[in-house]
C-alpha cells in the first residue's frame, strides 16, 4: 500500500512539474511578446485607440498561445509537404513559415488587437521560438526525471526499463565518419586542445590507428570499399567510361546508385548494414533499411524512399528550424569574413571563394551536421544495432581553407561537440553503445597545378596534343614547351615511314578527337573517347607524339601511368624513367609516395575502366604539398602525403584492427574488420539475404534490396544538448 501511495505521489509530483514548466514557458514567451511590443515600431498588441496593461498582457498571452498550439499542431504538415524543397533552402523557410503562423497567431486574438508586418513577425517568430526552447531547457535543466522522460518518449517508450523487462545486453555499434579528417590532423588537433572528446576517449584506452587508402583516396572509392566490401574498378572521384560514353561521377545519384549495384554484384553481399543498420549522410546505403541523406537511395521516387526525408524529422520541430538557419546565416557570414581576411592579408595558397560557396559550406557544417547528428541520435535512442555516419564539414572547408588553419579549427571543435553529443545520448539508450571513429581519407595541402605553372592540365594535355589552346596558355612556359614538342614531334612523324599496314604514323591526328580530361584532386585522366578500348603508348606516340613525355618530363607531375603493347604497362617519369609496372617497387620513381605505392598503382592498372592516361602530381616531402589538378589547396584523391593516410579510433572492448606490427591497408580490409567487430558485438558474422559464393567469379548476379527511408525518430533535445553554433554559441564564433 506504501509503495502504491509514493507511485501516486510520484506521479502528481510529475504532473506538477511538467504544469509548472508550461505555464513558466507561457509566461515568460508572453512577456517577451510585450517586451517586443515596446520595441518594434511596425508590431503591436493593442487596439488603435490603446488598452490597459492587463488587456494588452491578456492579448499577449492568447497570442503566446495560439503561437505555441500553430507550432505543435501545423508546423510539422508544413515541412512534410516542403519535403520536394532542396534542402539547401529548406532551413531558411523555417524563418518565413514561423513569421507566418505569427501572423495566424496575432490574427486569432480577441477583436484582432495584434498586428505585424510580415517582415517584423519573422524577427519577433524566431526570437520567440529561441526564448521558449532557453525556457524550457532551463527550466528542466536541473530535473533529471524530465530529462530522463524526454529521452524515452523518443525512443517510444513511456517508462524506464524495470528491473523485471527484458535487457538487451548486446552492445549496438555506431560508426562515426570525420570525412577528410587525417590521422595527423586529428591527433595535432588532441594534442592542441581543439577535441577534448577524442582526448578523453585516447585517455580511456582508446586504440588510435592509421590506415593507407587505395590510390584513388577519396570519399567514393573508401566508402564504396568500407561499406559495400569492394571498390574494385573505382580508379578517381570521376572517370570516363568508354564502353557507355559516360562520365562516373561518384557524388552524382545516378553513378552512386550504378556503383553501389556493381559492388552488390561483384560481392553478392548487401553491406555493412544489412541487418538492422541505419546510414545516415553517406554516399552509399550499405544495405540498410533505415537511411537519410544517402545520395544512392536520393534517386529513387516513391513515398518510402525519399532519403530526403530525414529533413522532416528534424526540421519538423521549429526550435530545430529557427536555431538551423540561424546558424546557416552565421556560418555564411563567418565564411564572408574568412575569405576576406585571407585576401587582405594575401595569405597564399589561396583559391577564390565567393560564388555560391559560403552557402554550400553553411549547408555541410550546419545543416547536413544537424540533420545527421539527430538522425543517430534517434537510431540510438531506437536501438538500432549498427549506424554508420558521415560529418563532411571539415573536408568541405579544408578543400577551400587548407588542412590547417584556424577556419578548419573552429570546425574541429564542432565536431567534437558532435561527438560528444552522441556519447551523451548513447548512455540513456535502451542497449550499450560501441562508437568508433574513422575517416575515409586525409587531406594533402598545396597550391593548384595551374596557380604553380599558368595553365591546367587540359590545357597541358591539349598542348602536348597540338590541339588549340587559350592565348594565356601559350604564354606560359608549360604551354609553350608542349606546343613547340608537339609540333616538332609531328614534323618528325609526317617524314617518318610508316609501319606495316600503319597509316596513322604518317598523318597522327587525322582521326583524333578531343582527349576527356578529369581531374579527381592531384589525380587526373586522361581518355580519347574515340578508341573503343584503352589505348597503348605505342599508339598515343604514333597519334600524339610529344604527349606523354611532355606530361612526365613536366615539373608538377610525379608520374604517368599508360599501357604498353610491349611490356603490358609502364610508368614513365621525369628524366626518361621507364619501369614496367609488373617490375614496379616502391623503390624508383615511387620512392617519394611511400610504402604501397606500387601495389596501390599496379591494383588500378588492372581495373577495366582505368584511364588511357592515368597522371599523378608532383609530391614534395619536406613541405607535404600536392597541386591539385583542380580548384582547391587542400586535395585528395590520388598519390601524396596526408590524404593517404586516415584513421580508426576503436574502443579497447574491440579487437586490434590488426596484429602487431601490421599495417592497414585499403577500404576493402577495413569493411572485413567493422565486420569483424560487429561479430564481436554479437551482430551477423555473414551476409544477410545473400547466397554464399565460393568464389567472386561464380557470384550470381544479385540486386541490392530496396533501402526505404523510414527513420527513426530524431530527438529535439534541450538546447543545452544539440549541436549549437553561430549566435547562440558566443566561443565558438572566432
Amino acid at each position: 500500500m506504501g509503495d502504491v501511495r509514493r507511485g501516486g505521489a510520484g506521479r502528481w509530483r510529475t504532473a506538477g512539474s511538467a504544469l509548472g514548466r508550461v505555464i513558466g514557458v507561457w509566461a515568460v514567451s508572453t512577456l517577451t511578446l510585450l517586451v517586443l511590443a515596446g520595441l518594434l515600431p511596425d508590431f503591436q498588441l493593442q487596439s488603435p485607440d490603446g488598452d490597459t496593461l492587463t488587456r494588452t498582457a491578456l492579448t499577449a498571452a492568447w497570442a503566446t498561445g495560439a503561437f505555441g498550439l500553430l507550432g505543435a499542431l501545423v508546423w510539422p504538415l508544413i515541412v512534410r509537404a516542403l519535403l520536394l524543397v532542396p534542402a539547401l533552402v529548406l532551413g531558411l523557410l523555417g524563418f518565413f513559415l514561423n513569421g507566418s503562423l505569427l501572423l495566424v497567431a496575432l490574427r486569432l486574438t480577441p477583436d484582432g488587437r495584434g498586428a505585424a508586418d510580415p517582415e517584423t513577425a519573422v524577427v519577433v517568430a524566431a526570437v520567440m521560438s529561441a526564448v521558449a526552447s532557453g525556457t524550457s531547457t532551463a527550466l528542466a535543466v536541473r530535473d533529471d526525471d524530465a530529462y530522463r522522460r524526454r529521452l524515452y518518449r523518443l525512443t517510444g517508450r513511456t517508462r524506464p526499463r524495470g528491473p523485471g523487462d527484458p535487457a538487451d545486453a548486446t552492445p549496438g555499434t555506431v560508426f562515426l565518419q570525420l570525412d577528410g579528417v587525417g590521422h595527423d590532423v586529428l591527433r595535432d588537433a588532441v594534442a592542441a586542445g581543439l577535441m577534448p572528446a577524442v582526448a578523453a576517449r585516447l585517455a580511456a584506452g582508446h586504440r588510435l590507428t592509421p590506415w593507407r587508402t587505395d590510390w584513388s583516396s577519396q570519399t567514393g572509392a573508401s566508402q564504396l570499399g568500407i561499406l559495400h566490401g569492394s571498390n574494385e574498378d573505382v580508379p578517381a572521384f570521376r572517370w570516363y567510361e568508354k564502353d557507355t560514353g559516360r562520365i562516373m561521377v561518384s557524388n552524382r545519384p545516378g553513378s552512386a546508385v550504378e556503383l553501389q549495384r556493381r559492388a552488390v554484384r561483384r560481392t553478392g553481399d548487401d553491406g555493412l548494414l544489412s541487418f538492422d543498420g541505419a546510414s545516415r549522410g553517406n554516399l552509399f546505403s550499405g544495405g540498410a533499411e533505415q537511411v537519410a541523406l544517402v545520395l544512392s537511395v536520393a534517386a529513387r521516387r516513391g513515398r518510402r524512399n525519399r532519403s530526403r526525408a530525414g529533413y522532416f524529422t528534424y526540421f519538423s520541430d521549429p526550435a530545430n528550424a529557427v536555431r538551423t538557419a540561424g546558424s546557416f546565416v552565421a556560418e555564411c557570414v563567418r565564411e564572408t569574413v574568412q575569405s576576406a581576411r585571407a585576401r587582405l592579408r594575401r595569405e597564399t595558397p589561396r583559391i577564390p571563394r565567393g560564388g555560391t560557396y559560403p552557402l554550400v559550406r553553411a549547408f555541410a557544417t550546419v545543416v547536413e551536421r544537424d540533420v545527421v547528428v539527430s538522425a543517430v541520435m534517434g537510431d540510438v535512442l531506437a536501438g538500432r544495432t549498427v549506424v554508420y555516419a558521415d560529418l563532411v564539414a571539415y573536408d568541405e572547408v579544408a578543400h577551400h581553407s587548407g588542412p590547417r588553419g584556424r577556419d578548419t579549427d573552429q570546425v574541429l571543435r564542432r565536431l567534437d561537440r558532435s561527438i560528444a553529443l552522441v556519447a551523451t545520448v548513447a548512455e540513456h539508450a535502451p542497449r550499450p553503445y560501441r562508437i568508433v571513429l574513422l575517416s575515409d581519407h586525409g587531406q594533402s595541402p598545396g597550391e593548384t597545378f595551374e596557380a604553380a605553372y599558368g595553365l591546367t592540365l587540359k590545357d597541358l594535355v591539349r598542348a602536348g596534343c597540338g590541339l588549340p589552346v587559350p592565348r594565356r596558355v601559350r604564354r606560359t612556359r608549360s604551354g609553350s614547351e608542349a606546343r613547340d614538342a608537339a609540333r616538332d614531334a609531328l614534323r618528325s612523324a609526317l617524314h617518318r615511314p610508316p609501319a606495316d599496314g600503319d597509316e596513322t604514323a604518317r598523318e597522327p591526328s587525322a582521326r583524333s578527337s578531343d582527349p576527356v580530361v578529369l581531374a579527381s584532386g592531384n589525380l587526373g585522366l586522361i581518355s580519347f573517347p574515340d578508341v573503343p578500348h584503352r589505348m597503348t603508348r605505342e599508339e598515343l606516340d604514333r597519334r600524339h607524339p610529344a604527349l606523354l613525355r611532355t606530361l612526365a618530363d613536366h615539373p608538377g607531375i610525379g608520374f604517368v601511368l599508360v599501357a604498353s603493347a610491349e611490356h603490358g604497362s609502364v610508368v614513365l617519369a621525369r628524366d626518361g624513367v621507364e619501369v614496367p609496372v609488373s617490375d614496379l617497387t616502391d623503390d624508383g620513381p615511387l620512392a617519394v609516395f611511400g610504402p604501397g605505392a606500387a601495389a596501390a598503382v599496379r591494383r588500378v592498372d588492372g581495373f577495366p575502366h582505368v584511364a588511357d592516361v592515368m597522371v599523378n602530381s608532383m609530391y614534395d616531402p619536406a613541405t607535404g604539398t600536392v597541386h591539385a589538378f583542380e580548384e582547391q589547396i587542400g586535395s585528395h584523391g590520388g598519390l601524396g602525403g596526408e590524404q593517404s593516410r586516415p584513421f580508426l579510433l576503436s574502443p579497447p572492448e574491440l579487437s586490434p584492427p590488426v596484429g602487431e606490427g601490421e599495417e592497414l591497408v585499403g577500404a576493402e580490409q577495413v569493411h572485413r574488420v567493422l565486420r569483424r567487430w560487429l561479430a564481436e558485438s554479437g551482430g551477423p558474422q555473414v551476409p544477410v539475404g545473400y547466397p554464399a559464393a565460393e568464389t567472386e567469379g561464380a557470384r550470381a548476379p544479385v540486386e541490392p534490396r530496396s533501402a526505404v527511408t523510414e527513420i527513426s525518430p530524431s530527438p529535439s533535445l534541450p538546447e543545452s544538448h544539440l549541436p549549437v553554433d553561430g549566435p547562440i554559441a558566443r566561443d565558438e564564433k572566432r
